[in-house]
């Protein structure tokens, strides 16, 4: 399988294990030991490794940038996370940087904003690091539930879940973290509508940027590490969805059309973006175009993810599903 294939190039990096669940035992204790497990809104044996452990994958913090005029190793049609707040220079995190990382910690106009992408799930969620007069900043702690990252504050060392931004073990369990109205699109309409925005420069670490880990995962028929049910509605566990809230609108909404318009929303698509979890390059991968979701009385934008089905019903097991049939 090139699926298989793709994970094992990662020479050590990302060797994941299919390892046995956490237990409520002392490997926890001596691995987290700043950790309340007494504390916690989920079982335990829910929460499984990855394989790196903590740090493993290391988030990148204070990331540098660079005038998009000056950057040149992006392919036009490499998706960018985007973040484009009121009466700030907007900036633009490349995928080809958090596949690697799939955390960074920035500050924007005096705003901790922590950017992140599960890859395992094509979740790329933006949140305030700002709760109740605390400034949290972020790491990966190696462990999934559901196959979605599990990240941890190293201010509490809590564990947060991140497709919901929710604390799930420690101190912190039961807070949520506000997400911020960002998008995924391609680095060509980025710079093409910010030719005075900003991008992240490539961090100082040995990675292979800009290559996909794993390859061809996003027309895989199972998701890695994943022993949930499948979505309803005969979707497939990787197809797309965009989601807002409690709401999933399949992609497939958008094979004759380029907007919809429901529940107060304007979502628009448009192609030109490359799959992140394709081909062995990302550049060359295939086009799934890029999701735009706007209040569709003020034309502000509005957050969302655009994740696969199985994890918007892994955790929104009760969610809605606009399939767009009367």
């Amino acid at each position: 399988m090139r699926l298989i294939h793709g994970i094992s190039a990662l020479t050590g990096i990302f060797l994941f294990s299919v390892a046995s669940a956490h237990a409520q035992s002392s490997p926890l204790s001596w691995q987290w030991p700043d950790t309340d497990f007494s504390i916690k809104s989920v079982d335990l044996n829910e929460i499984r490794s990855g394989g790196p452990g903590k740090d493993g994958i290391p988030a990148v913090d204070n990331p540098n940038f660079l005038p998009v005029s000056k950057e040149d190793r992006i392919d036009d049609r490499e998706p960018v996370m985007t973040l484009e707040l009121e009466g700030e220079t907007p900036r633009a995190y490349p995928i080809r940087y958090l596949m690697w990382h799939e955390i960074a910690n920035d500050v924007v106009g005096g705003i901790p904003v922590t950017v992140t992408f599960c890859p395992l799930c094509n979740s790329g969620l933006i949140f305030d690091g700002r709760l109740e007069g605390q400034v949290l900043t972020f790491g990966v702690s190696g462990n999934l539930r559901n196959s979605d990252m599990v990240m941890y504050d190293r201010q509490t060392e809590s564990w947060w879940q991140q497709f919901i931004g929710e604390a799930i073990v420690g101190k912190m369990t039961g807070k949520t973290l506000q997400k911020l109205p960002g998008w995924m699109e391609s680095w060509a309409d980025f710079k093409t509508r910010n030719p005075n925005g900003l991008v992240m420069e490539q961090p100082d670490f040995p990675r292979d940027y800009g290559s996909n880990p794993y390859t061809g995962y996003d027309s895989a028929t199972r998701p890695f590490l994943y022993s949930g049910e499948d979505p309803p509605h005969g979707i497939p566990a990787l197809a797309r969805v965009v989601v807002v809230g409690d709401m999933a609108w399949p992609l497939s909404r958008f094979n004759d059309v380029t907007e919809v318009v429901e529940e107060g929303l304007r979502i628009s698509w448009s192609s030109g973006t490359a799959s992140a979890l394709d081909g062995r390059v990302i550049s060359a991968s295939r086009d799934v175009g890029s999701i735009r979701v706007q209040d569709a009385a003020t034309g502000k934008d509005v957050a969302h993810d655009v994740a696969f089905a199985f994890a918007f019903h892994a955790f929104f097991p009760e969610g809605t599903w606009m399939l767009g049939v009367n």
